[in-house]
């Protein structure tokens, strides 16, 4: 649709080079770019004209569309346009024009975590141990989906049972410890797969080895899931939730785990303390 666009609507293919040097000399991840640049071309080719001559009224109309059409304003396809056009307003300084964007409130959703009897049946369905590690160095590191796809067998340091995770979110190194068993099930994959370079492989159009893709991660995940009946949504990132979790509930204090997970700010970290089992003072039920 980004392709289409430059073709079709009006002065989009220099406002997409113009999104394209920014966000490179920001340091800005590229799903960024991707996610601004699919909803402001979808908006260019509905409204064909040039995104920076729409007075407030054809902006409002269009976003009460967008409204209407995906039910809520959270929507993420919603949410990355208005995040879209402010970046485009502020690239060209209409930052002080009459233009006014709605805010958008972020909802008050706590995370799904697993209990430990779950992990375990998710660990045991998948047949291959290549899928099985998958789902405990998520769960055993607390790795996000692009930090798993990323690792590198020399990020790996098993004699101090330790994993480099290079460029998280917001492209900050962090080390994590591994445990005993994570580290006796990388040795016997390595030996028996002998991944090149990346620690899970996938294999290009051309036959080339490079990372294992996100989706393939998130295939294996849905197969565990299904296999083992849990009923709870899980994902990548449910289990990245439920390691934050389980280590404040064994006590962990918040200021370590904020380094392990990555967080840029401690108020990220905290929102844990509202899942997470902790003292004498733990809320039970009264029935």
């Amino acid at each position: 649709i980004i392709e289409k666009a430059c073709k079709n609507a009006p002065n989009f293919s220099i406002h997409y080079k113009k999104l394209q040097r920014s966000v490179a000399i920001s340091g800005r991840s590229q799903s960024t770019l991707t996610n601004y640049s699919r909803c402001l071309a979808q908006m260019a080719l509905y409204l064909q004209c040039d995104l920076l001559d729409l007075d407030d009224d054809a902006i409002l109309d269009y976003l009460h569309h967008l409204k209407r059409k995906h039910q809520t304003p959270s929507d993420s396809f919603f949410k990355h346009t208005v995040y879209g056009l402010r970046y485009l307003f502020r690239l060209y300084d209409k930052a002080s024009s009459n233009v006014i964007l709605p805010s958008i409130a972020r909802p008050k959703k706590y995370p799904v975590v697993l209990s430990g009897q779950e992990v375990k049946a998710l660990l045991i369905p998948p047949a291959l141990l290549r899928h099985r590690l998958i789902i405990g160095l998520l769960y055993g590191c607390g790795l996000r989906n692009h930090e798993l796809c990323k690792l590198k067998i020399t990020d790996l340091d098993l004699e101090r049972q330790m994993l480099h995770v290079r460029e998280g979110k917001g492209r900050k190194d962090r080390y994590v410890p591994l445990c005993p068993m994570l580290v006796r099930g990388i040795k016997n994959y390595l030996e028996a797969e002998h991944p090149v370079e990346h620690l899970f492989n996938g294999k290009s159009r051309t036959g080339e080895y490079v990372a294992m893709s996100a989706l393939g991660v998130q295939w294996a995940i849905r197969e565990a899931r299904r296999l083992s009946g849990i009923k709870k949504k899980v994902t990548a990132h449910c289990l990245r939730h439920t390691y934050a979790t389980h280590l404040l509930e064994m006590g962990v204090d918040i200021v370590t785990l904020k380094e392990l997970l990555g967080h840029a700010h401690i108020e990220t970290t905290m929102e844990y303390l509202h899942v997470a089992r902790l003292g004498r003072s733990s809320a039970f039920s009264p029935l």
